[in-house]
């Protein structure tokens, strides 16, 4: 297919500002749909720097999908701007842990496509982390590190890590990065989130998702059959469950 040289530099300025900004505004959301031919191009250039481009509301947004992209959140930004200082990959581990419950939350699970409710308190989403943490350190050491190998998640380590945490400083009045507290290490996953555009805080210690998240949960989230794994994983402890008790009930 020929370009006209217009259609290739409203493409490539359009793909700059997502590459540097990531995302565009109104301006970018105009040219990227008025034409077909500079939507194509910013798409494969999004594609060579293994990257999508969607809208949300009045904005595009560049997002890496691998973790090879140029544009992929490196491991020491996160610990430099939303961890501690002595952070390592497995509080990483947990900071993704804690996002798949949050967002899980808002989808049952990732059984529907549109979220069943509109918001989650910080205390529900605490609460929500810990009971999924704990069901898997009902698992079996040997299946914990089986599954370590499966989805590339060290689940012993994350369990470490939480079980550091000190819960008895929870009720303090100022919770965040420095407080060595689950609720501090919640505010600093909060706090990454709203960089990321993929949540807001709504007041009241209440969180909701933005159009962005929704989207990205939508359209690609759910069809990684990897991280589909993963959530099968954290919720198969509630499912096994709910069969031995069904199996106890039609013994009685």
């Amino acid at each position: 297919m020929l370009y006209e040289q217009q259609q290739v530099m409203q493409a490539f300025s359009i793909f700059t500002t997502l590459s540097i900004d990531g995302k565009g505004g109104e301006e970018e959301l105009r040219l990227y749909f008025s034409d077909d031919a500079v939507r194509g191009l910013v798409e494969q250039f999004a594609d060579k720097v293994e990257c999508v481009v969607i809208s949300a509301g009045d904005n595009l947004y560049l997002i890496p999908k691998a973790l090879s992209s140029s544009h992929h959140i490196k491991n020491e930004t996160l610990k430099r701007w939303y961890l501690k200082s002595t952070a390592t990959n497995d509080d990483i581990y947990l900071m993704y842990v804690a996002i798949i419950v949050l967002f899980g939350a808002f989808y049952n699970s990732y059984q529907t496509i549109e979220p069943t409710i509109d918001f989650i308190s910080i205390s529900q989403w605490l609460e929500l982390l810990d009971e999924r943490l704990q069901a898997l350190k009902e698992h079996d050491q040997q299946l914990l590190r089986a599954a370590e190998k499966e989805y590339l998640y060290n689940w012993c380590s994350v369990l470490e890590k939480w079980n550091a945490l000190d819960d008895l400083k929870e009720t303090a009045r100022s919770q965040d990065r420095r407080t060595n507290s689950r609720l501090g290490f919640l505010d600093s996953v909060k706090r990454f989130l709203e960089a990321q555009e993929l949540i807001n805080d709504i007041g009241n210690y209440e969180l909701e998702l933005t159009e962005k998240a929704k989207i990205i949960v939508q359209r690609y989230y759910m069809e990684e059959e990897y991280n589909r794994g993963i959530l099968e994983f954290i919720y198969q402890t509630e499912a096994q469950k709910g069969e031995f008790e069904d199996a106890s009930n039609i013994t009685d």
